[in-house]
């Protein structure tokens, strides 16, 4: 008798991202989705927990960056101010 042999299968970013959105967007739960693909639960469940480690760690990036752009629009704004006044006192200066 002969051994079945194991095919490992490959799939897409494209294809975990839309089997998660199933269950965090569409709101089915984990093993309906991974019984309706023909995937093994634990899998799916690795592929969720991974796909949301990578939004967290692009959110926390993400924060960060409005963090630094708020930062730097609040100096940009003061820097305006400045100059607006200059040019006030100047246009006076000169009349």
């Amino acid at each position: 008798m002969k051994k079945a042999e194991h095919v490992r299968r490959r799939f897409s970013k494209e294809f975990k991202q839309d089997a998660v959105k199933m269950i965090t967007e569409k709101g089915h739960s984990t093993a309906e989705v991974a019984k309706n693909l023909g995937i093994n639960y634990n899998l799916l469940c690795r592929w969720k927990k991974e796909l949301t480690e990578v939004n967290s760690v692009e959110v926390d990036a993400l924060k960060l960056e409005l963090k630094r752009l708020q930062k730097e629009n609040k100096r940009l704004e003061m820097e305006r101010e400045i100059l607006k006044k200059a040019a006030a006192f100047f246009a006076k200066e000169s009349e």
